[in-house]
């Protein structure tokens, strides 16, 4: 793991904002809408560091799945 870690040139920390960062711009452009199955597949890597994760992102992540599943646009 470290040295994929190291590979990669990011931290953990890094590749987690990483992916909420794309998550957000997706959602915000709803990119979700006409890709859900992607969409959800990135909250999905994001779920898996669920401990590492704040209230607030865990709170976003979910909103976001909720988004997907129902095929609601994104309003912020």
């Amino acid at each position: 793991m470290k040295e994929q870690q190291q590979k990669s040139g990011l931290s953990l920390r890094e590749r987690i904002d990483f992916r909420l960062d794309t998550l957000q711009s997706w959602m915000e452009s709803n990119f979700h809408l006409e890709n859900p199955s992607q969409a959800y597949a990135l909250t999905l890597s994001i779920s898996k560091f669920w401990s590492a994760l704040s209230e607030e992102d865990r709170e976003y992540v979910q909103c976001a799945q909720d988004a997907i599943e129902e095929g609601r646009s994104w309003n912020v």
